[in-house]
């Protein structure tokens, strides 16, 4: 039986803040998308009609609206979860069943993470196919989107077991230092899967194949060579398969390092286009944006292991929520939603850093390219072919937006092209 003692209530405090703080961010950004909705920006005009500015507030708004509705839906149900004593419920019968703690602790966590996955499931399909078909993204046909589930839910599945069996191995055979190695191994298999994830993992849903345009192939290496950075090579990808939408992007680390471009990306842009957002990503390698992310990440999970070690055997967490004594596995999964609320309220310090990092990489894609036009020409591209929002508010975009707003970034652009003619 739930206590409500200082611990729930403090819980319950910080969730419904960060869960009402979240609501009224929504609020905010889409009055005043609708206010201004309807005025073109300065830095938009002649590139924006009425009609699609029209349509770009629609999408927002409904994918605004879905997201919500999603979250709050998940907050709910994790509430129920933590309230009704679902928990020490599922943990009976998993115990009833005699297995070894680890396996215990396996089947623990698969039974909520794949229950998880199946209420996700309502949300999924109408993002999908209403509101991506509605405006001309999605391109995702039934039979695709059930073969992806399955490969989604099968590999998720195979990576949690990967990731909860050492560590509960760790908490029960080095019960003083499993946070240390608990640690080391987190480290070393966010390496190994940064390193897997374009050879092993990303092609079990797509197609990936050399660039089939040479002359751009040429360009690219050219560019890459000019700045020092090998790559293992240029690909290609059939996001077209699955959605309108377009990107670029650098995956894989060391001799799995590439460089992959959407099939829609190639069809829209302009090679000087292509070669300026490339050379924005190559700003963040050169400037290492990825290294200090990575730093920072490693840092982050030290004190939040060695944090979970200590709370991990604190009675009160156990009793506030049904438990009569110490269960690890559960207590792992009663500090991750107990936890939950924190992060939310130091959103606003990652985002800032983050769009630091993106001038930082916009300032390199300058250097580089001699020029700053053929980024701001991409990025007005791809916010009316993605149906971006131009007029978020400016404290929803502090608080969430890991890039600059675009009519920001676009004009900060502009005004560094100005200066270097």
């Amino acid at each position: 039986m739930v206590q409500f003692n200082a611990l729930l209530w403090v819980f319950l405090f910080l969730f419904a803040a960060s869960a009402l703080a979240r609501w009224i961010l929504t609020r905010i950004n889409v009055r005043h998308l609708r206010r201004f909705g309807h005025r073109v920006p300065d830095v938009f005009r002649g590139e924006i009609d009425d009609q699609t500015l029209s349509r770009m507030t629609s999408y927002t708004v409904e994918s605004s609206r879905l997201g919500s509705l999603e979250t709050l839906f998940d907050d709910v149900v994790l509430l129920f979860i933590l309230l009704s004593g679902l928990v020490p419920w599922l943990v009976v019968r998993v115990e009833s069943l005699h297995l070894h703690e680890i396996l215990s602790g396996i089947l623990f966590f698969a039974v909520l993470a794949f229950a998880g996955t199946l209420l996700d499931i309502p949300f999924n399909l109408y993002g999908t196919f209403r509101i991506e078909k509605k405006y001309g993204f999605s391109t995702i046909t039934p039979s695709l989107w059930i073969s992806d589930f399955i490969k989604n839910t099968l590999i998720s599945a195979v990576l949690l077991g990967l990731l909860i069996a050492p560590l509960l191995a760790l908490i029960l055979y080095t019960p003083e230092t499993w946070w240390f190695w608990a640690w080391i191994f987190f480290a070393l298999f966010q390496l190994l899967i940064l390193w897997l994830y374009p050879i092993v993992i990303a092609p079990l849903f797509n197609k990936y194949e050399p660039i089939r345009d040479e002359e751009l192939k040429d360009r690219i290496l050219s560019l890459m060579e000019k700045t020092g950075l090998r790559v293992e090579g240029v690909y290609q990808v059939d996001a077209s398969r699955r959605s309108r939408h377009s990107n670029a992007y650098f995956t894989g680390i060391g001799k799995t390092k590439r460089i992959v471009l959407f099939d829609t990306l190639i069809g829209s842009n302009t090679a000087e286009e292509i070669l300026s957002i490339l050379a924005h990503e190559v700003g963040h390698w050169k400037r290492k944006h990825i290294l200090k992310q990575l730093l920072f990440i490693e840092a982050a999970s030290f004190f939040i292991f060695y944090a979970l070690y200590r709370l991990l055997e604190w009675p009160l967490l156990y009793s506030t929520f049904g438990f009569g004594g110490v269960v690890p596995y559960a207590g792992l999964f009663l500090l991750s939603a107990v936890l939950k609320p924190i992060p939310f309220f130091i959103t606003p310090v990652g985002s800032m850093i983050s769009r630091t990092f993106e001038r930082e990489a916009d300032d390199y894609s300058f250097s580089l390219m001699g020029t700053a036009g053929f980024l701001a020409s991409a990025l007005k591209r791809l916010a009316k072919e993605n149906l971006a929002n131009l007029h978020p508010h400016p404290f929803f975009a502090w608080f969430y937006y890991s890039h600059p707003p675009l009519t920001e970034r676009i004009a900060r652009l502009q005004r560094m092209e100005q200066k270097g003619s």
